[in-house]
């Protein structure tokens, strides 16, 4: 009688913009380990050579780190995937550079994953979520998504900056320390008073900058509290998303809504869409934050689905795409129904 055969083992490396982690999953769906190292913004915010710098020097030691924690050795990777994009193009670089040099050394393929599609995957798996509709939320993309026959179509997503970055702006402007977002609810749980802010849902899509202007604006005016001003902010921004999603959760009738990406942790906006999803009879589900915000994890699923699917890339194909929508991935691992194949 022969013996079962071993499961997969992936290897993957995330670094699309502040974050660098590692990742290593099997093909049983389990999570070996899940390594990650932040880079600080300063005032200005995110500075992409800084934080690649950041990446190349910590990546080798999360690398070493995420086989120690899986009790494997280097050989035992059967794949090495890799950040893609989008995301910022130094960071991508970096996380390219090792996954190739990795790869190379160990002999094993290498597969390009798209970040924004590593995102709900991962929520699918540890959520145990055939096909939800989406709303992924974070520093870098605010899209609301769901899967249709081959591809996640986009029903709504930012024109100009993405929720996370806003609040993250808005919390440079008002003194609050990085990262901004988890302050900026606090604050927020103690206003009263709800000023009137500039709400921009165009369509499907949504628009932050004149919001963050103009609640910045409110702030120096020095009128109002700090706890008032972010409530309102808070208020206005996770509304437009409810209703972008409402929308398309009302269009597609899904059963299932998936929330996740960094912003996915606050109360607020997880409240505010389990109210739309339960009027409309649809099961919420919310990404632990250790999948949610950027990691190596969710990285190393996804391209070992797309290494089942036969989707390797060879290294001198492997150029990075900063600019990478979710609505050009060929997902070819699920069939027509939803589920995956």
């Amino acid at each position: 009688m022969s013996e079962p055969s071993k499961p997969l083992i992936c290897l993957g490396i995330e670094g699309t913009a502040h974050t660098v982690g590692v990742g290593i999953v099997d093909s049983d769906g389990r999570v070996l380990a899940n390594m990650r190292s932040e880079y600080i913004p300063g005032k200005g915010g995110i500075h992409p050579r800084e934080a690649a710098e950041h990446h190349a020097t910590v990546a080798p030691r999360l690398v070493g780190d995420a086989l120690k924690t899986a009790k494997l050795a280097a050989s035992d990777v059967h794949v090495v995937s890799f950040s893609m994009g989008p995301g910022l193009g130094p960071c991508l670089r970096v996380v390219a550079t090792a996954a190739r040099a990795l790869s190379s050394l160990l002999g094993k393929p290498l597969v390009g994953v798209n970040h924004c599609l590593a995102h709900i995957e991962i929520g699918r798996r540890v959520m145990n979520v055939a096909d939800p509709l989406t709303l992924y939320v974070s520093g870098g993309n605010t899209i609301v998504a769901a899967f249709d026959c081959g591809r996640y179509r986009v029903f709504g997503e930012t024109l100009d900056i993405a929720v996370g970055n806003m609040l993250d702006a808005f919390g440079r402007d008002a003194g609050i320390p990085h990262p901004g977002g988890p302050k900026i609810e606090k604050l927020a749980s103690m206003g009263k008073k709800f000023i009137s802010l500039p709400y921009t849902v165009k369509g499907m899509d949504l628009s932050f900058s004149g919001l963050l202007t103009a609640t910045s604006a409110i702030l120096k005016s020095g009128k109002y509290s700090i706890e008032d001003v972010c409530y309102s902010l808070q208020e206005v921004a996770f509304s437009m998303l409810a209703e972008v999603t409402e929308r398309a959760l009302a269009h597609t009738e899904k059963v299932e809504v998936l929330l996740t990406g960094g912003v996915a942790a606050n109360k607020r906006l997880q409240q505010m869409i389990s109210i739309i999803s339960n009027e409309h009879g649809a099961s919420f589900y919310v990404v632990p934050m250790e999948y949610a915000g950027d990691n190596g994890a969710m990285i190393a699923w996804t391209g070992l689905m797309q290494f089942r699917a036969g989707r390797t890339i060879r290294v001198e194909e492997s150029n990075v795409r900063p600019k990478w929508r979710l609505d050009e991935v060929d997902v070819s691992w699920r069939d027509c129904s939803g589920g995956s194949q």
